[in-house]
This record gives C-alpha cells, sequence and structure tokens, in this order.
C-alpha cells in the first residue's frame, strides 16, 4: 500500500470530515493536497490546481505568502499567546485599530472572536444584552430566508437553508424569517424584488417589531445559498427600517468582506453602517482562524457598570497574537497592493469571461457581486454540481459546488492567465458531464 492510499485508508477509519456525507466520500476520489503556493495548491503525486474557491473563500493574496509568514515567524518568537481576558497585547490592540480604520463610521469597538460562527454568535447574544441593559425586553430576532451564519446554535438559529438546519429546529432562539431578497420571478428586476422584500419586513415589524433587538443580514450575496445576490436598496431599506423600530441590525461580513465584492465591505456598496458587523474568514488572508465584531461606542457603553453588566462571552485564544499579526499584514499587503480595487477588476474580468455561458443551454443563470461568483447548472443526473468539479480537475482547477451550483471566488491576488484557465476548465467540466 503506497503512502497516499495508507492515509487515506486511515482518514476512512478516523476522520469524520465537516459538511461531507461519508456514505459517498470513500468514492469520491478524494486529493490529499500536501502543499500550495500561490494561488496553486499541489496534491500528493505533484499536479497542480488552480484554487478556483480560495479554499473555502479564505485565502486572499496566495498561499505561502511570505510577508505573512514572517510576521507569524516573528510574533511567535517573542509572544505566542497570552489570554486577552482582563490582559491586553501590541498585535490585538493594532489590529483592532487596523479595522476601525477601515470600516464604516460608527464602528469604532472590536471584539475578537475565532471564527465566523463564533461572530455572529457573539453579535447576536451583543444586541439582545444591549437591549435589555437599556431597559428593554427584545428577545426575538428577524433574519432572511436562504441565509447562513454558522453552524453555533444562535447562528442556525437565524439561518434559513432548510437542509441545513431543519434539524436542529426544535432547539433554536425564538425567530421571524422574511423572505429571500436574492429569489426572484422569472424576468423580475432586484429592486422590485427588494421593494417587495422591504414590505414583508415592514409588515412584520409592525406585528412584532417592538420585541426585535436585531435583524440579521448577509449584505448583497447570501453565498451558501448558491450566491443569491440582490439590489443595494434592500441593504438600504432594511437598515431604515431597523432604525425606525429601534432593532439593531447586523450584517454578517464574514463572507463577503475584507474585498470580495470589490469593495471592502459589501455595505460599503450601499453607503450604510450597520450597529454590529461580522468578518473573519480572509482576515488573516486565510492563513489563521480569527474573526470579529466590529460595534458602536452606543452598544459598548451599554455593558458598562457593576460586574453583572459584563459582557461574558470569549474563548481561551480571543486575540490570538500570531493570528492578529498574521490579520494586520494581511491588511497592509491590501493597502500596498491595492487589492480591493485589484478585487474589482477580477469581478469584470470574470464577468467578460463568463458572458459566452449566460446563453449555454446548460446554464440556468449566473449570480456575481465582485469576486463572488455562482454558476447555476441545469441537472443531468444526480450531483450535477459535484461532477463537473470534479471533471474540471483534470484541467488543473479545484473548487467546491453548492448543490448544482459552480462556484467560483479565486484568491484576490489572481492574474488574467489563470481566471482564463479557471473559467475553460469549467467549461470543459461542463461539456464532461453533459457529453
Amino acid at each position: 500500500m503506497g503512502v497516499t492510499d495508507a492515509l487515506l485508508a486511515a482518514d476512512r477509519r478516523h476522520v469524520w470530515h465537516p459538511f461531507t456525507q461519508h456514505a459517498w466520500w470513500p468514492e469520491d476520489d478524494p486529493l490529499v493536497i500536501s502543499r500550495a503556493d500561490g494561488v496553486r495548491l499541489y496534491d500528493d503525486t505533484g499536479k497542480d490546481y488552480i484554487d478556483g474557491f480560495s479554499s473555502l473563500w479564505v485565502t486572499v493574496h496566495g498561499h505561502n505568502e511570505p510577508r505573512i509568514n514572517d510576521a507569524i515567524a516573528r510574533q511567535a518568537a517573542t509572544l505566542d499567546h497570552s489570554t486577552f481576558l482582563g490582559f491586553t497585547h501590541e498585535p490585538g490592540v493594532r489590529l483592532a485599530e487596523a479595522l476601525v480604520t477601515r470600516s464604516p463610521q460608527p464602528l469604532t469597538r472590536v471584539f475578537f472572536a475565532g471564527d465566523g460562527s463564533s461572530a455572529v454568535e457573539a453579535g447576536i447574544k451583543m444586541a439582545y444584552q444591549a437591549k435589555m441593559q437599556q431597559g428593554q425586553q427584545r428577545p426575538l430576532y428577524v433574519h432572511v430566508a436562504q441565509g447562513y451564519h454558522g453552524d453555533t446554535l444562535g447562528a442556525v438559529s437565524v439561518g434559513g437553508i432548510d437542509v441545513f438546519h431543519h434539524t436542529y429546529k426544535p432547539i433554536l432562539l425564538d425567530t421571524r424569517m422574511v423572505s429571500s431578497p436574492g429569489l426572484r420571478r422569472p424576468g423580475q428586476a432586484p429592486a422590485d424584488r427588494a421593494a417587495e422584500v422591504l414590505a414583508e419586513l415592514r409588515a412584520l415589524l409592525d406585528e412584532v417589531g417592538e420585541t426585535v433587538c436585531a435583524i440579521v443580514v448577509e449584505p448583497l450575496v447570501q453565498a451558501a445559498a448558491g450566491m443569491l445576490t440582490h439590489d443595494v436598496s434592500f441593504l438600504r431599506g432594511v437598515r431604515e427600517l431597523s432604525t425606525e423600530f429601534g432593532a439593531y441590525l447586523l450584517t454578517d461580513e464574514v463572507a463577503t468582506g475584507i474585498g470580495r465584492t470589490g469593495a471592502m465591505w459589501a455595505v460599503d456598496h450601499a453607503d450604510i453602517a450597520p450597529d454590529l458587523l461580522t468578518c473573519g474568514k480572509g482576515l488573516t488572508g486565510g492563513v489563521l482562524p480569527l474573526s470579529a465584531v466590529l460595534t458602536t461606542d452606543e452598544i459598548y457603553e451599554s455593558f458598562l457598570g457593576d460586574a453583572s453588566r459584563t459582557f461574558f462571552h470569549g474563548h481561551s485564544y480571543t486575540a490570538n497574537p500570531l493570528c492578529a499579526a498574521a490579520a494586520l499584514a494581511n491588511l497592509e499587503l491590501m493597502d500596498e497592493r491595492d487589492t480591493v480595487a485589484h478585487a474589482a477588476w477580477i469581478g469584470r474580468t470574470l464577468g467578460d469571461l463568463l458572458k459566452p455561458l449566460e446563453a449555454d443551454g446548460r446554464v440556468l443563470e449566473i449570480r456575481r457581486i465582485g469576486t463572488m461568483t455562482g454558476i447555476e447548472v441545469v441537472p443531468n443526473g444526480e450531483r450535477t454540481g459535484f461532477r463537473i468539479c470534479t471533471a474540471a480537475r483534470e484541467h488543473g482547477v479545484i473548487t467546491r459546488p453548492l448543490g448544482d451550483v459552480v462556484i467560483l471566488m479565486p484568491p484576490l491576488g489572481i492574474t488574467e492567465p489563470d481566471l482564463q484557465q479557471l473559467v475553460a476548465a469549467i467549461r470543459h467540466g461542463m461539456d464532461s458531464v453533459y457529453a
């Protein structure tokens, strides 16, 4: 038995992979990834692949970025970890400053978490406790159908993708859900769909608005739902309604933030500021797990006072110095390389390259904002999207579908020749599956 076969055999004996149906997985020709560099991943045979989905939407400049690696090594040589519970350290403070200077006002306070789900969990708890300590009993959350905010119970409570969430409904928080602004009738304009859902939201708030502490949305793109996109007027309308009814607006930018939509934050497209903003994924450049909740002085100050007003939330590795150092290096590189503008260029270039597919009878719809792209294909037997992505490997591209939506979200350091190969590989994959 070769090394790879032995490794996969051990995997099958001991490992439980996330979001993976293990009844199928052993037969799915799983790759063993042995190294990465730039926008490419390498398997155990040495074959290289463009990382077409940024290793689950996290990689920013590319893999093995020397500046980020050096920042981690320098930090490890001085302070590898110290608790942030009542103590502080320079990397954590400097990162909070860097995030505030890059974020819409009045977001002035930063609470660090570990991953996207834990940031959302902290944010929704923060919203409830702030309202309670302001003398308002508002235990209800409003969220959007087809939403996804992570896998902890609070985050699942404000999710809306049935296949991921229905099992846990009996043990979730009390919430109310409005329709997805990204699910439009044939021929319906995005702005008209946004107006419909905003009317639905207003009617709901007229009924229960006094008990709502927060409205939770993914701005512009509902990524895990298959890159469902909506009009900026929806965000502006939700901002106005949340203010009118005294609820906080929490925008979950774990997937959409850090340049993915061609702006630093998706809310920048709508020129609004939420009360709470969560970020993660690309925060460290895709190297280490770190997330954050950005919020206002108003919310922060509602926690000041005696011990009972403390925000009793956090974890052992909150603001880990290695993660913070990686994130600082990532943000500095983004400034130097004008990464956000380059991301906007990537989006436009992807749009041009994919244009011929818009009229392809095998494609139902292409949805894209910035680099976040979903190609919904016509089903052709079982697991069509998965089979297309598997076939694309033969042409040097790795990506992962969401059902029958092929996802493209390359690292923000990608160049035009690699974008051309990325799109060509998907076309070849489609030709193979539909042959």
